[in-house]
């Protein structure tokens, strides 16, 4: 199959990916218990992998490729569980396009740094001034971008104009260093879950491995601390779409284990991150999935425009 046929499920991915960040927003909003939350959103993808897995059983890893994997690389997950449940407890109060936008950013910068330096066993490129000017393209987009926040972003109302919106007590700027660590995490986990999909041979298997930790993780912290609770009322807003966020952004994570070695790093990442960041865009703008509207005014869209220029300079080097 040639590669270019896999671009539109890739930029499905990406799409998916951004809406599974606002989607955990809005579950995380009902029930009230961020790590019920996550829980909730990781059980799908949990059970999914691991029914696809039993249905497709083989190939299994041998003792050889077992002996061959670092003992990181089952933590993948984990690593990228941060930037779920970053976007699970902070979309809503950043906007999806700063969330996203400084993620992805974090994220291919650290992918840079990663290959530049050979770390967690790639090869050691050294460093090429091409990706690094479009990372620095990416980082000056993300500022455009995050220039306006639902804190005291634009919003239209019923005449277009523009109001001001309540704040949300602690400043959405204070969380941007969580948020660009929560990027960086994701990147390694990306890389993680490469070597034990190598290790595991079974793709389905990889995924139910990289994700089961994840889901033991969030269920623990929750039995450890079970409030708040949500309130009949709370439950009785859950939407039937919201269970599916953790899914929604487990197709990025299982595309990358599936096409990366067919169509490159650089186009995939590419694909992947412009689909997102447009999406996060749009999901601001026209306030879908419950999101607060935040208008794509100039500096959005311009900041927009510079991040896909700078991936644009990733992906060609």
């Amino acid at each position: 199959m040639s590669a270019a046929l896999l671009y539109p499920f890739i930029i499905l991915a990406g799409g998916l990916q951004a809406l599974g960040n606002s989607m955990n927003a809005q579950l995380r909003g009902q029930l009230v218990n961020p790590f019920l939350a996550a829980s909730v959103s990781f059980l799908p993808i949990v059970l999914v992998f691991a029914t696809l897995f039993l249905v497709m059983p083989t190939p299994l890893p041998g003792l050889d490729t077992l002996g061959g994997m670092p003992w990181y690389a089952p933590l993948g997950g984990l690593a990228g569980a941060v930037a779920v449940f970053g976007g699970l407890a902070l979309v809503d109060k950043v906007g999806a396009g700063p969330f996203n936008g400084l993620t992805l950013t974090a994220n291919i910068l650290t992918s840079l740094a990663m290959d530049a330096l050979g770390l967690f066993g790639l090869p050691g490129g050294g460093f090429k001034p091409l990706p690094w000017l479009g990372g620095l393209l990416m980082a000056v987009g993300v500022t455009f971008i995050a220039r306006v926040t639902p804190e005291k972003g634009a919003t239209e109302g019923a005449t277009g104009g523009e109001t001001g919106e309540a704040g949300h007590g602690l400043g959405p700027r204070l969380l941007y260093p969580f948020i660009v660590g929560a990027g960086a995490l994701q990147a390694i986990g990306v890389v993680w879950n490469a070597q034990l999909r190598g290790a595991l041979v079974n793709p389905w298997l990889a995924a139910l491995v990289s994700f089961l930790p994840v889901l033991f993780v969030f269920v623990l912290v929750f039995l450890l601390r079970p409030k708040p609770l949500p309130r009949r009322a709370d439950l009785e807003g859950v939407r039937w779409w919201m269970p599916l966020a953790g899914l929604a952004g487990a197709v990025a994570v299982f595309a990358g284990l599936l096409f990366v070695d067919k169509v490159g790093a650089g186009a995939f990442n590419g694909l992947l991150i412009t689909a997102n960041l447009l999406t996060s865009v749009a999901l601001d703008h026209f306030g879908w999935v419950g999101m607060k509207r935040v208008r794509a005014g100039a500096s959005r869209l311009g900041g927009a425009a510079l991040m896909v220029a700078g991936i644009v300079l990733i992906s060609l080097a």
